[in-house]
């Protein structure tokens, strides 16, 4: 059976309007141990902490180390878990998959595309990783869900990259349909409706309940090889409920990785 590892990136330097995302892997981590709540999946099944290793947060000073500490924790048939740390974080752990995964499948939860070709003149802004991984060859299928602020260049940019994007101005989870390929989780929290998640540097209002993103994981009907969850910034939090909504979700993502 998989062994799932924990990593935690503390990085925000990609982040445009408001930092504060390095802040959160501890803060994830603390919630998800807290005794207020216990350490089982809806399912009814408890995370078996036994199959965690948890490798601890590191300090990122070189982007680029990020692919490289990912690929050091790849290793046998281990699982990743990464807790962000903004979103630019997702293309150099997808490049540390590649390898071992050549043909991978990606679901996004987001209000974002994150598919600009550069933002504020830089090609790995957090607005830029998926146009990276996209335009590399890194996934066969690119599934956005939760987009809420699409512009007439993300969208020509998800045309050339043959992206698959459910707005929430139309959205019906039933049409998403199954993976083929490996899956590979990227949750960005501001996919999330703000008045679940106030923690995120981009409030984006009319997005995700909570019940419906745990409902998405949940159905998901593929071997999720690895997952990150991104964009929480404390410094914009209340009373620590989107840092707890994490964790919630951070316990169902685990579930599904080592049911299967």
């Amino acid at each position: 059976m998989s062994t799932v590892r924990i990593q935690g990136i503390e990085y925000d330097e990609k982040s445009s309007f408001q930092q504060g995302a390095r802040l959160a892997p501890p803060l994830i981590r603390e919630a998800f141990y807290c005794p207020s709540a216990n350490l089982s999946a809806e399912n009814g099944q408890p995370i078996d902490v036994s199959r965690i290793q948890d490798q601890g947060d590191f300090k990122i000073a070189d982007y680029f180390d990020i692919e490289n500490i990912t690929r050091d924790h790849l290793v046998d048939d281990t699982k990743i878990l990464t807790l962000g740390g903004d979103h630019s974080i997702t293309f150099p752990i997808i490049r540390a998959h590649h390898d071992r995964y050549p043909k991978l499948d990606i679901l996004q939860i987001d209000a974002h595309s994150d598919l600009y070709d550069e933002f504020e003149g830089d090609r790995f802004s957090h607005a830029c990783p998926f146009a990276r991984i996209m335009e590399n060859g890194l996934a066969v299928r690119l599934v956005q869900v939760g987009i809420r602020t699409l512009n007439p260049h993300q969208k020509e940019q998800a045309e050339r990259f043959g992206v698959e994007i459910h707005q929430m101005k139309d959205l019906d989870l039933g049409t998403i349909g199954g993976f083929e390929n490996p899956l590979y989780l990227s949750l960005d929290l501001d996919g999330i409706d703000p008045a679940f998640a106030p923690g995120v540097s981009h409030h984006e209002p009319g997005g995700l309940s909570s019940r419906q993103v745990i409902d998405l994981i949940q159905n998901i009907d593929a071997e999720i090889i690895g997952a990150d969850i991104v964009e929480y910034n404390p410094e914009r939090d209340f009373k620590g409920m989107t840092g707890y909504l994490a964790a919630k979700l951070m316990k169902e993502i685990l579930s599904k990785m080592m049911k299967q």
